[in-house]
C-alpha cells in the first residue's frame, strides 16, 4: 500500500492488500495513541459502509482495539459524518469509520477521528503509523490478559440520533418540494429516506437497496447519468446523489442538469453572505476547484482560500483561520457550525433548505455560477513509480509549454492521487477541444515515461 495513510486513512483492496492483520495493528496503535493518557478505560465507536468485507476489518479492528485493553462500541452501518458526531455525544476516546467512501467494492478503508470528531492531523497519524510500521514490538508490551482486555459492546441509537442531528440544522419544512435520492448503495440507505421525508419532502428512492457487493456500482456522486434520468421521469424538483460513506452529495436540478461541489460552495457561500452568516466572508476550496468559482467569488465578493486536494487540508484552513464553510468540487462539503467533516446529507438538506426559503428553483440557483470547461484524465501507475512524475524533464516541460499557450484563459494540474495508485491531468480552459487535446498529450506522456 506504499504509505499506510493517504489524505483519507489507509486504503487498499480489501483482504489481500488492506489485510486483516493490517487491521488489527491499526486496531492496537489507534486505541493506545489515541486513548493515552486519557485516565479511565478508552472507548473507541466503530461504524462502516455496506461493502462485503465490512465485517471483516471491523471484527480485526476489534480484536486489535480489545486487546490492548480498550473498549469497542459497534454503530454498524451508518455515514462516515454520523461517527464523526457521535464519537462526542458519546464521550468517546476516538472513532473509526471502515469505508473506501466512493470506490469500488473491492476496496476497502480505515478512517480514524479524535475524541473530537475530527480527522486526525497528519502528525498523530504519523504516530500511529511509526508505531505499526517502526516499532511493532511496543504495542506487544502493552497487550491485556485477564480481566483487562476490552470488550464488544452493540449500539442500537446510532442511526437515529445521526438522523435527529441533520434534521435539527434545518428551520423549515421542504413541503411542495420533491427530491430523488441516490444512497449509492452504501450508508445512507439506512437513513436518507428518514430525514428528508421527516423534513416534509416528498421523496423517490433509488439505489438504496445494499447487498454488500453493489456499493457505488453505476450509481451514487461518481456515477450521475442515472439520476439525472431519474429526476427528469419523475418529475422532481431536485435530485441528490451521496457516495458509499455518504460524505459527499452532488445535486441534480429539475432538467437533469448536474450541480457539483463548486456550483454548491457558489450557492451556500452567496446564501450565507446575504444572511450574515458567511464567517470572514470566505470559503475555502482546493486547487481542483473550477476557475467559474473564483470569478462567482469576485463578482459576489466571496474571499476565497486554498489547499490542496483533501478535506482534511480543507477543514484544517477552516480551523486555523475561523471559516465555516469549505469543500471540494467532488462534493465533500464542510458545514463547520453543525458538522466536522463532510457530510452528504446535510449537505442535501442545507440546499433544500435553500430552496425552500428563497423559492427558487435548483437551475436558478445554480446559474450564480458559470463553469469553464474541465477535463480529468486519469493514468494508472505502479506502486515504485509513485512520486516520481514531476521529476522527468519531459513531463514538466509539455506541462510548462501547454500552460504558456493557455495563457491566462485555463490552467493545467498535474498531481498524484491520495487514495489511488493514479495521476490525474487536469485542465481548464475556454475551449473544450483543446483542452482535452492537451490533456491527452500529457497523460500519455506520463503513461510512456
Amino acid at each position: 500500500m506504499g504509505r499506510l495513510f493517504g489524505t483519507d486513512g489507509a486504503r487498499g483492496v480489501a483482504i489481500t492488500e488492506l489485510t486483516v492483520e493490517r487491521a488489527t495493528q491499526i486496531g492496537k496503535a489507534a486505541a493506545l495513541v489515541l486513548a493515552k493518557d486519557c485516565g479511565h478505560r478508552p472507548k473507541i465507536i466503530i461504524g462502516k459502509d455496506t461493502r462485503i468485507s465490512g465485517d471483516i476489518l471491523e471484527a480485526a479492528l476489534c480484536a486489535g482495539i480489545c486487546s490492548v485493553g480498550a473498549d469497542a462500541v459497534l454503530l454498524g452501518v451508518v455515514p462516515t459524518p454520523a461517527v464523526a458526531m457521535l464519537v462526542k455525544k458519546y464521550n468517546a476516546d476516538a472513532g473509526v469509520m471502515i469505508s473506501a467512501s466512493h470506490n469500488s467494492v473491492e476496496f476497502n478503508g480505515i478512517k480514524l477521528f479524535s475524541g473530537e470528531g475530527f480527522k486526525l492531523p497528519d502528525d498523530v497519524e504519523n504516530e500511529i503509523e511509526a508505531l505499526i510500521l517502526d516499532t511493532p514490538e511496543e504495542m506487544e508490551k502493552n497487550l491485556s490478559e485477564g480481566v483487562n482486555v476490552g470488550r464488544m459492546k452493540v449500539c442500537g441509537d446510532a442511526v437515529n440520533d445521526y438522523i435527529a442531528h441533520v434534521k435539527s440544522t434545518v428551520d423549515v419544512d421542504f413541503k411542495g418540494i420533491k427530491v430523488c435520492l441516490d444512497c449509492a448503495n452504501g450508508s445512507s440507505s439506512v437513513c436518507a429516506q428518514k430525514i428528508f421525508e421527516g423534513l416534509g419532502a416528498e421523496v423517490v428512492m433509488t439505489n438504496d437497496k445494499p447487498d454488500g457487493t453493489n456499493i457505488n456500482e453505476k450509481c451514487g456522486s461518481t456515477h450521475m447519468e442515472g439520476l439525472k434520468k431519474a429526476v427528469v421521469e419523475n418529475g422532481c424538483d431536485v435530485g441528490l446523489a451521496f457516495d458509499g460513506d455518504a460524505d459527499r452529495c452532488l445535486a441534480v436540478d429539475e432538467n437533469g442538469e448536474l450541480i457539483d461541489g463548486d456550483k454548491l460552495l457558489a450557492i451556500f457561500s452567496k446564501f450565507m453572505k446575504g444572511e450574515g452568516t458567511l464567517k470572514n466572508d470566505c470559503c475555502v476550496v482546493t486547487v481542483m476547484s473550477n476557475l467559474g468559482f473564483f470569478k462567482f467569488a469576485e463578482k459576489e465578493g466571496v474571499v476565497t482560500a486554498t489547499t490542496k486536494v483533501g478535506d482534511r487540508y480543507v477543514l484544517e484552513e477552516m480551523q486555523k483561520n475561523g471559516h465555516n464553510i469549505g469543500g471540494e468540487q467532488s462534493g465533500h462539503i464542510i458545514l463547520l457550525d453543525h458538522a466536522n467533516t463532510g457530510d452528504g446529507e446535510m449537505t442535501g438538506a442545507m440546499f433544500l433548505q435553500i430552496m425552500a426559503k428563497t423559492g427558487k428553483k435548483a437551475s436558478e440557483l445554480a446559474s450564480v455560477m458559470e463553469c469553464y470547461p474541465q477535463v480529468l484524465v486519469n493514468v494508472k501507475i505502479t506502486a515504485d513509480k509513485k512520486g516520481k512524475w514531476d521529476t522527468v524533464p519531459e513531463i514538466t516541460d509539455a506541462i510548462k509549454m501547454y500552460g504558456e499557450k493557455l495563457g491566462g484563459d485555463g490552467r493545467i494540474l498535474v498531481r498524484e492521487s491520495g487514495t489511488e495508485p493514479l495521476v490525474r491531468v487536469m485542465i481548464e480552459g475556454k475551449e473544450e477541444a483543446v483542452i482535452t487535446e492537451y490533456a491527452n498529450s500529457i497523460a500519455a506522456l506520463v503513461e510512456r515515461m
